[in-house]
């Protein structure tokens, strides 16, 4: 049973985030929500750059607001003696520095690895890039689209024969985060036993190259290389998108206790003997005869119709779901809880996309909404030891 409550799992982590758009806010964002003191840095009077990404609503990100919600934010001018002094006392009080600069850029402000680590040498630093710290592409620019189109990831996906494309979303970013994630919980367990910090190193195109481990295996094993298949998959059959009287369906049948199930339940044992289809490697090579046997019989059901029918005899499947379908699907919307409100104190409130981990004793959500820009500064810099007229002070000269 899951428990909807306050109790957190990392009531006492706090984590300086750094992050910019995507990789690392997303990292920064799941820490908070599982209860870390999230402080959000950002340069004053612009912020975030994701801060102007589309969509807006009453001219306010909510691109941003899905990204960064249950966080608290500071603005530091760190191309000032004065805030980077700031960086320094919020650096002593951290568990995880977070940063998705092109490698190089925190050096030059002065807080590479080596240096925080002086300052704290128990800190976890998260770094997230394109293509990692070290290699000889390491110091090229890298947005999601790159990582997909040089990971392999773009030229596995499209139509059959078709042109590869990009995955619909920013997958490289999200799981470049997750994976940061993983690293910064290992390397703080870590640190419990040894009391020593360490960097971690995630690339956006290690991320992928990781996640097509089943396509490079192909590859690796018998020198094929893999191209777009559509919707089906690489390794069994059938497994594809196929048609109904009224939409489209995904049926996934290519197990051998499934496939005998599907062909009964379309009526069509004798497919279950036939040579061509017998054993899952001869399923694979002529999978092309075997989805335009199946899709003759798809087509003459509903969508609803025959998804009720592989539902009974326990095959996997499911509809292909526009976004208004998964917002709006009770199961998703309510049960799960995946779509929550949060309040913005210009905009009111704002509906975002939840994280997907549930926890029965320490369940992760929301805490607040994504901080304004500099909301928390005075805040923040009050718990480091400022006065309120050197708070004023910095303000007044940039620094914040």
């Amino acid at each position: 049973m899951i428990k909807m409550n306050n109790c957190y799992a990392l009531n006492e982590l706090k984590v300086l985030d750094l992050g910019q758009m995507v990789a690392a806010p997303y990292c920064g964002s799941l820490l908070a929500s599982l209860g870390a003191d999230v402080i959000k840095i950002e340069v004053p009077g612009r912020g975030d750059i994701s801060r102007n990404s589309l969509p807006k609503k009453d001219g306010v990100s909510t691109y941003y607001i899905a990204y960064n919600s249950g966080k608290r934010g500071i603005t530091i001018n760190l191309k000032t003696e004065e805030g980077k002094e700031i960086l320094r006392k919020l650096i002593i009080k951290a568990d995880v520095l977070l940063e998705n600069f092109r490698p190089g850029v925190m050096e030059r402000l002065g807080f590479s690895y080596e240096k925080v680590s002086e300052i704290n040498p128990g800190i976890i630093y998260a770094s997230i890039s394109g293509f990692g710290q070290n290699g000889i592409y390491s110091k090229r620019a890298c947005f999601d689209p790159i990582a997909q189109a040089m990971s392999g990831l773009m030229s596995v996906t499209g139509s059959l024969g078709g042109e590869s494309v990009r995955c619909g979303a920013s997958i490289a970013d999200v799981l470049a985060g997750l994976s940061a994630t993983v690293g910064i919980l290992a390397a703080l367990d870590y640190r419990r036993r040894t009391g020593k910090g360490q960097q971690i190193d995630v690339a956006l195109l290690d991320m992928c190259i990781s996640a097509l481990a089943s396509m490079n295996q192909i590859y690796l094993t018998t020198g094929k290389v893999p191209v777009p298949r559509g919707n089906s998959f690489e390794a069994s059959a059938p497994g594809d998108s196929f048609p109904t009287a009224d939409g489209t369906i995904v049926i996934s049948a290519g197990m051998p206790t499934e496939w005998p199930k599907l062909a009964k339940l379309l009526g069509h044992e004798e497919w279950i003997k036939d040579p061509r289809f017998t054993k899952v490697e001869d399923r694979v090579r002529n999978r092309i005869d075997l989805d335009e046997l199946i899709a003759k019989e798809t087509i003459k059901y509903s969508t609803d119709e025959l998804l009720d029918k592989l539902i009974a005899v326990g095959l996997p499947s499911g509809p292909i779901l526009s976004i208004d379908k998964v917002v709006n699907d009770t199961h998703f919307r309510d049960e799960r809880g995946m779509f929550p409100s949060v309040h913005h104190p210009e905009i009111g409130n704002v509906t975002i996309t939840n994280q997907g981990l549930k926890m029965s004793e320490t369940n992760p959500h929301i805490k607040c909404c994504a901080p304004m820009l500099g909301q928390h500064n005075r805040e923040i810099l009050l718990s480091l030891g400022y006065n309120s007229r050197e708070i004023e002070l910095l303000s007044e000269e940039g620094v914040i």
